[in-house]
């Protein structure tokens, strides 16, 4: 099989690895060291929803899940493309607070992959902003396994210099998406 891959020039894709999303911690604490940067307390899940009973069980078990005993208020977000995010906020203040945030969105990931939904996933994103009050999320395509910043700027603009700037700051904390195109902007993410 490898041999007809090669012939016809495709790669084999890359699996996801959702504990790549435990890198997080570490890059925060990279940008606060070494840029204006920290945590929102906000991260988010894209997938497109499933028809059927099965998935809006699922759903609603992990909203649940994620908002018994205390833990972060969860918010699911239809944007306009007919994606749902499930969006979630914790207090940026506390010290666990993106440690709570990473291992959060990572089950809300697990549950949707273990349930035989892994392939509606699209992606997660986790949001930093400074105190002159701009903004990017690291995003992490699932489908790839890598990561990307996504600084917008407006509706339809993005910071691309801001981008490039904090993929080389974190470069050795996360696996960044090589291929720039494959930097989509999220324009209006929820928590974003």
């Amino acid at each position: 099989m490898s041999f007809l891959r090669a012939l016809l020039g495709r790669s084999k894709p890359a699996k996801p690895n959702l504990d790549q999303l435990f890198g997080l911690p570490s890059s925060a604490v990279t940008l606060e060291a070494t840029s204006e940067f920290a945590p929102t307390g906000s991260g988010s899940v894209a997938f497109r929803a499933a028809e059927g009973k099965a998935f809006a069980t699922l759903q609603q078990e992990v909203t649940e899940l994620l908002n018994a005993d205390g833990g972060p208020a969860v918010e699911p977000v239809q944007d306009e493309y007919g994606y749902t995010w499930l969006v979630l906020r914790t207090d940026p203040g506390e010290s666990t607070g993106i440690s709570d945030l990473v291992t959060d969105l990572h089950a809300v990931n697990s549950s949707l992959e273990s349930a035989g939904f892994g392939p509606s996933l699209l992606c997660s994103l986790v949001t930093f902003a400074d105190a002159r009050g701009r903004k990017f999320a690291l995003v992490y395509l699932y489908k790839r396994g890598t990561f990307y910043p996504f600084a917008p700027q407006g509706k339809a603009n993005r910071d691309t210099a801001l981008e490039l700037q904090i993929a080389a700051l974190i470069g050795d904390d996360l696996a960044i998406e090589q291929d720039k195109s494959r930097w989509f902007p999220v324009y209006g993410a929820p928590g974003l």
